[in-house]
């Protein structure tokens, strides 16, 4: 294989007063790979061709296999870096105490590697050297190389890396390959295996991984060493969890193309000068130990600002004017806080730059921006809590005031000061707006543009104002975002961002609350403009009625549970958006009352609204308008409405909130918290702490990110950067489960939406960002459903099958998973479904079969089929056969033998089709036989004449009986097998259905061994023992954690 657009090698600095480094880290246009050969690539020959190219681009290549080889090589380049050689002692207690030391893991080797690079050692004749691990400033002084097939027998199990990157020896890129035609998500779930068992192992340098790299060839993404770190209950012992999947990126070319075949990839990402800056410049580890690199389009906006400030810097004409500033259009939800933090980092340090200002449009805003910058770096920025502080910052010539956050009001009033001081006027300031759409226009804009003198102006938007929808603002010269900032720096649309994975795409129902008494037809939203219409009460009611009836479907709340952080989830929260404060009041009473009286129906709604006078509907850009967090200019009757409202919130919560200034502000930041489900650390509240709905006018609205948030409830009239704004609440990537934002419209928004794409994205692009329509996903649905059925008949699966045949079956019923998931979340798929449950079931229950068969075969080889059926058995769970259900058939016993045959037929047949079951057939089965479903007499009665409630009650009681005699036989049977301490081991067992699984890692399992040797063989022996308990027990959590929530389970007595 060949590039046939070369990549320039071209190591001129672009902007030398920061670092040395390529011209720009992103190429400008993507290399074409062509395929030389159309034979069959082998993995072997794959990894072949990688490290050819590697070396052709000047990587040295190192024939290390094993750990003494790659310590001394460690050695040597650390040795070669730092211009001096260490003597043996000195190098064994570097190497022991800062290199590899016992107590340090993956965190605290990625922070020295991010943070603390260069280490003061003092020698053992008493000469303190600063050793350097990484240079970060001259990035090529940096030596590279690269190694295949590094084999470890030190870790749980043998295991033998594919290709390796080395920088000053260290291990910071692992590349992990399958050939072509196997999926990519197989080469991340072999990382994730190699984070389990060996990377740790020996010495532990490959924990100094930062970036993996996955491909098959015809793909290739890469990723962060993103390992949280959380407290188990065992004695604060350290438990690891890795990245997700979908948080795996594209590296693209400067214009978003995607650069996805290995060889290019390697050919730009793999370039020597963008490898060392993506890995010294473009990556941070923020407070939570999270390992964050930065996407291109990301680094391709922080260099077009940085080389602007550099070209200004040698040409100081360009100061105070469009040339030296510009503007970055990132689409909503595509990681513009990061961007701005790295930008406002680096240009700080640039020669010549003496304060950076991040300026938002309002204290919200600047509350937000302030928490997320201290997520990257704690104290990195100064916030201003009023003008006096604002100008005490500028002031300063302290280095950590270096950057500042602050509202464009603080601001402005303080240019209004008459005694300015002309060292701060005069200082080279770099501005960067955020939501810049906004902050540009009129008076402000004008007075901080007239009184700066040596200043770069730059914005970030995800919804420019361009002249197709500037409107006729009084100063001509500033309607559009252009003319306020300058060049477009650079563009990534949300087309761009949905395509690539970074933000989740939108599904809008339009639901008529309207109806003309004369035709019966839909009113649309430009025939009622009237509040005496949106406000009426039986609307509200009908809207408060389909809010509560389809919660619970929109938010996935009866969907497949996942954690945040410790902390089991399942479903997600809401946002109601209403047209007017008084319109808030009312949805909020009509809620609250209507959740009252719903039985079962607890969920935990908030309101919060300030004074804020309401934007005409006839504005172009559909600005949503500020609301200050201030309620002390609110009328006095919703005042206090509030303040009840947040009396309600005090109760719930156990807070003690207001309105006045100080409780007001508090009761913002903590509705923001449970909203997003963290405390004041940023970590997960428990589920009953966090907030379900909450009702705005235009709060929240903007500028607020929670992963948690799926669904967006409308009845508000929105259009252009306030639709997209508010929309873009909804889809932020949290994991598999959540799979599109929820746009439930109660007006009929439906051109406003298309205009707004049209403008913000891409003509062509709406089948892209909004979910299709019902009718094309029912026929996609229909077709998939007549193949599967014409080409797999369930008659003819049990007959002889060729792989080939399977593996189609497979893939063909998987897509039929695919699409009926989303069209489960259409109202009206429940009557136009043409399959039956019972039709389902059985396909479910081959589906399963075939899949278990392919994937223990291809276990066998080495390698896994498609781990794509991962994603469809999450989707087979969303149907709801589970032990209440098949409690419920038993109950339906007659004593009749066939009618009860048939029951038990169908029972069975429901397990075999429940991935949630699968496992407890056997356990199901002898509980039918108890229960009287088979040849021997039922052991408990269940009188068929007797009421629902006591049928319900004999079979209940006796089936926790039986779980309970079941569970106590099979931990017994495991104790005596393995010998086990019977008390520690079910006291294990008791805390691992507290906390939610057996410990994976840790002295937990080994406490509850018999005593053995910790030396030689028997050692080995003793740790495939600890690793086949955990497997058992950990078998025994998973069979029974659906099953009862506790262990031993107690039963009332007799």
């Amino acid at each position: 294989m060949t590039i046939i657009d070369s990549i320039g090698g071209a190591t001129a600095p672009s902007y030398s007063v920061l670092l040395e480094g390529p011209e720009s880290t992103v190429c400008a246009e993507a290399p074409i790979a062509a395929h030389d050969s159309t034979a069959y690539q082998s993995e072997a020959e794959l990894e072949d061709e990688l490290i050819a190219q590697l070396v052709e681009q000047g990587y040295e290549y190192a024939d290390i296999t094993d750990e003494a080889a790659l310590i001394a090589n460690l050695r040597a380049r650390i040795e070669r870096l730092n211009g001096f050689a260490f003597t043996d002692p000195d190098w064994e207690r570097f190497f022991r105490t800062h290199v590899a030391a016992e107590t340090d893991g993956i965190v605290e080797k990625t922070r020295r590697i991010q943070q603390a690079p260069v280490i003061d050692f003092t020698l053992d004749d008493g000469t303190i050297r600063n050793v350097m691990l990484l240079d970060r400033d001259h990035i090529y002084r940096n030596s590279l190389q690269v190694l295949n097939q590094y084999a470890t027998s030190a870790g749980a199990h043998d295991n033998r890396y594919d290709v390796t990157i080395l920088v000053n020896g260290l291990p910071l890129v692992h590349i992990e390959l399958k050939r072509r035609g196997v999926e990519l998500r197989q080469a991340f779930d072999q990382i994730e295996r190699y984070q389990r068992e060996s990377f740790w192992s020996g010495t532990g340098l490959f924990e100094y991984v930062q970036v993996f790299v996955i491909s098959n060839g015809r793909h290739t993404k890469y990723y962060s060493n993103t390992t949280r770190w959380q407290k188990t209950r065992e004695g604060g012992s350290k438990k690891k969890s890795s990245a997700s999947y979908q948080f795996t990126s594209w590296w693209t070319d400067a214009s978003n193309r995607r650069i996805a075949d290995l060889v290019p990839f390697a050919a730009t990402f793999l370039a020597k000068g963008t490898l060392l800056m993506v890995l010294t410049h473009y990556c941070v580890l923020d407070v939570t130990d999270t390992l964050l690199v930065m996407r291109p389009y990301q680094i391709c906006a922080c260099e077009c600002i940085l080389n602007r400030i550099l070209v200004s810097e040698y040409d100081r004409s360009r100061l105070g004017t469009l040339a030296a500033g510009g503007y970055i259009w990132h689409t909503t939800g595509s990681g513009k806080t990061l961007t701005s933090f790295k930008t406002a980092q680096l240009a700080s340090k640039m020669e010549g730059v003496e304060k950076v200002l991040f300026v938002v449009d309002r204290k919200d805003l600047d509350y937000q921006t302030m928490k997320e910058y201290d997520k990257f770096q704690k104290g990195a920025v100064n916030g201003s809590r009023n003008t006096r502080a604002l100008a005490a910052n500028l002031a300063s010539d302290a280095p950590d005031r270096r950057i500042c956050v602050t509202t464009i009001q603080k601001l402005s009033s303080y240019l209004k000061h008459p005694d300015l001081s002309r060292k701060v006027l005069d200082r080279h300031t770099v501005f960067i707006f955020d939501e810049c759409h906004r902050s540009q226009f009129g008076k402000m804009h004008t007075a901080i543009t007239k009184s700066f003198r040596n200043y770069h102006l730059f914005g970030f938007t995800g919804t420019p104002i361009f002249a197709e929808n500037a409107g006729s603002g009084t100063d001509p010269d500033l309607r559009t975002t252009a003319q306020a900032f300058g060049d477009r720096l650079h563009t990534y649309t949300v087309v761009g961002a949905i395509s690539d994975g970074n933000v989740l795409p939108f599904k809008i129902d339009y639901v008529s609350t309207f109806r003309r008494k004369d035709t019966g037809e839909d009113v649309k939203v430009e025939a009622i403009d009237t509040d005496t219409a949106w406000q009426n009460p039986v609307r509200m009611h009908n809207v408060a009625t389909y809010i509560l009836e389809h919660f619970d479907q929109k938010t996935k709340r009866d969907g497949a549970a996942y954690t945040v952080g410790d902390r089991v989830r399942r479903g997600f929260n809401s946002i109601l958006a209403c047209d007017s404060i008084k319109s808030a009041e009312s949805y909020y009473r009509i809620l609250r009352e209507m959740i009252g009286q719903r039985e079962g129906c607890n969920l935990k709604v908030a309101t919060i609204f300030s004074f804020a006078p309401n934007g005409a509907d006839d504005d172009p850009n559909g600005f949503i308008d500020d609301e200050d967090i201030d309620a002390s200019e609110m009328p006095q009757a919703d005042r206090e409405f509030l303040d009840g409202a947040i009396a309600d919130y005090n109760a719930m919560f156990k807070t003690s909130f207001s309105t006045d200034a100080e409780g007001f502000d508090g009761y913002y930041k903590d509705v923001s918290r449970r909203m997003k489900g963290e405390d004041v650390d940023g970590k997960p509240l428990p589920a009953a702490e966090c907030l379900d709905m909450l009702i705005v006018v235009n709060m929240f609205l903007t500028g607020f990110d929670a992963k948690t948030l799926n669904t967006l409830w409308v009845d508000k009239n929105l259009k252009m950067h306030g639709l997209i704004q508010a929309f873009s609440r909804t889809n932020r990537i949290l994991n598999s489960v959540k799979s599109f934002g929820n746009i439930v419209c109660f007006r009929n928004l439906a051109e406003r939406v298309d205009e707004a794409i049209s403008l913000f994205g891409d003509p062509e692009a709406g089948g892209i960002v909004i979910l299709k329509a019902y009718d094309e996903y029912f026929r996609e649905y229909a077709e998939k459903l007549a193949y599967i059925r014409l080409h797999h008949p369930l008659d003819g699966i049990d007959v002889l099958m060729t792989d080939e045949q399977k593996r189609d079956f497979v893939n063909a019923f998987s897509a039929v998973l695919r699409v009926r998931n989303i069209l489960a979340s259409f109202d009206a798929f429940e009557d136009d479904d043409p399959a039956s449950a019972r039709e389902l079931q059985d396909y479910q229950s081959e589906y399963l079969a075939v899949r278990d068969e392919m994937r223990d075969r291809e276990r066998s080889e080495k390698e896994s089929i498609a781990e794509d059926l991962v994603f469809e058995m999450e989707l087979v769970r969303q149907v709801e056969i589970n032990i209440d259900y098949i409690l419920i058939l038993v109950e339906q016993r007659h004593g009749d033998h066939v009618k009860d045959r048939e029951i038990a037929a169908r029972i069975m047949s429901s397990v075999a089709a429940s991935p949630e079951l699968r496992d407890k057939s056997e356990l199901i089965e002898r509980f039918l036989e108890i229960a009287g479903f088979g040849e021997a007499d039922a052991q408990f009665d269940i009188d068929p004449a007797a009421p629902e409630s006591e049928r319900h009650d004999a079979v209940e009681r006796n089936w926790r009986k039986f779980v309970a005699d079941s569970m106590e036989d099979e931990m017994a049977g495991i104790i005596e097998a393995e010998r086990l301490k019977a008390e520690p081991t079910r006291d294990l067992m008791h805390e691992a259905f507290e906390v939610g699984g057996v410990p994976q890692e840790g002295t937990a399992v080994t406490r509850v061994m018999p005593p053995g040797s910790r030396f030689g063989a028997k050692a080995e022996a003793r740790d495939r023992q600890r690793h086949r308990v955990t497997d058992l027990l950990s078998g025994f959590y998973r069979k029974y954690r659906s099953l009862t929530a506790h262990y031993p389970i107690e039963l009332p007595e007799d």
